[in-house]
């Protein structure tokens, strides 16, 4: 018999995945949602309210890029009605002063602007599109308009060496929180893992760098900064733990324990369509399968950070070692692991399977369907 669900504390409502940008370490699915079968905007109000009732406090209105959506102001007022703390996680792109001025009598509490680089000719080409000098006129509105703004800048190969120059961008630009999200290999991202992959050398310098600006910043802006899992020796747990604080509805209304959790082909999700928000989180298999300890393999079960680390992410164990109960292979002890050494120590060398241009960047571009602007 499973124990009582836990509460959840955030939703991440991924209310489209039509996208302007195109970038490679996209994790969004190869395979996106078409603009057709997107939940309506009552469907979000009703999605919203069920969060509320369930415990959640946060909400981060997503995508692909949220701003896609002509009803977001609709949503995000919907959000403040049902006592949510909102964030629009956004590429900027469609950041008009009209429609900032909207979702700020709307209700929107703060707003997350991603950035590909610090300078605009690299920001653009990872992008696939010119949006870097947009992104810098939006963020100056974010500020204007009183939001507390968080930069997000994805790390990877072609991008990690000019950390210096990052952070001193989200100094200039007045951001409250940087996050240095080095790439989490799903999606695209996994596509293209063997270009994207920093060295060693490089992930050893941005972690010194990043630690000195924390310091630095500490008390002016929030610096955050993990290693990826492809060089740590202990694996992070799994949105603090799979079916324990967090849930992802997406366009079409599957409920998921984590956004990235389609990697796992084996499993079904329940639609918003056809069962409660409630009865998805506390009786559903997906949010069962792998919540607590119970269904631990060794060495996960009788590991003292099981409770700690939930013997890591199922959507890379299922993409490395092809099986999500496994532990992932991130972990030291993980019967999978040699495989993730190999593919490392191969990409350092550079005999994976990728090649690289003059700037280091050749890579499989993200294709999206149904791009056009609402």
């Amino acid at each position: 018999m499973n124990r009582p669900a836990p509460r959840p504390f955030s939703l991440l409502a991924e209310i489209t995945h039509r996208c302007p940008l195109h970038c490679p370490y996209c994790s969004n699915p190869l395979e996106l949602a078409a603009q057709a079968g997107e939940l309506t905007t009552d469907e979000w109000r009703r999605v919203l309210n069920e969060a509320a009732e369930l415990g959640v406090l946060h909400v981060g209105f997503s995508g692909g890029e949220p701003l896609q959506r002509s009803d977001l102001v609709q949503l995000v007022a919907a959000a403040r009605a049902a006592g949510l703390y909102s964030n629009l996680i956004t590429s900027s792109l469609g950041l008009s002063r009209r429609r900032i001025e909207e979702l700020k009598r709307a209700g929107l509490d703060s707003i997350q602007v991603s950035f590909q680089s610090d300078e605009e000719t690299l920001a653009d080409r990872i992008a696939g599109t010119s949006a870097h000098a947009n992104k810098l006129q939006a963020a100056q509105l974010v500020r204007e308009f009183g939001f507390p703004l968080t930069m997000n800048v994805v790390l990877h190969r072609g991008n990690i060496g000019r950390l210096e120059r990052i952070i001193a961008l989200a100094e200039t630009l007045g951001a409250e929180r940087l996050e240095l999200a080095n790439t989490q290999y799903y999606g695209w991202a996994f596509k293209n893992r063997g270009t994207l992959l920093p060295s060693r050398s490089q992930i050893e310098h941005a972690t010194q760098v990043a630690s000195a600006a924390k310091q630095r910043l500490l008390g002016r802006m929030e610096v955050l900064f993990v290693v990826p899992d492809y060089y740590s020796d202990r694996p992070k747990p799994c949105m603090h733990g799979w079916g324990q604080k967090h849930l992802t509805v997406n366009p079409i209304g599957e409920v998921l324990p984590c956004p990235t959790a389609h990697e796992i082909k084996s499993m079904r999700f329940d639609i918003v369509r056809e069962k409660s928000l409630a009865w998805i989180w506390r009786e559903s298999d997906a949010f069962n399968r792998f919540r607590g300890t119970e269904w631990m393999p060794e060495p996960c079960h009788s590991c003292e950070f099981r409770e700690m680390d939930f013997g890591g992410c199922r959507c890379q164990a299922a993409l490395i070692a092809g099986d999500a109960a496994v532990t992932d292979p991130a972990c030291q002890f993980s019967p999978n692991r040699q495989t993730l050494t190999e593919f490392v120590e191969a990409s350092q060398k550079g005999t994976a399977p990728f090649s690289l241009d003059a700037d280091g960047l050749t890579f499989r571009q993200n294709a999206r369907k149904d791009d056009g602007a609402q």
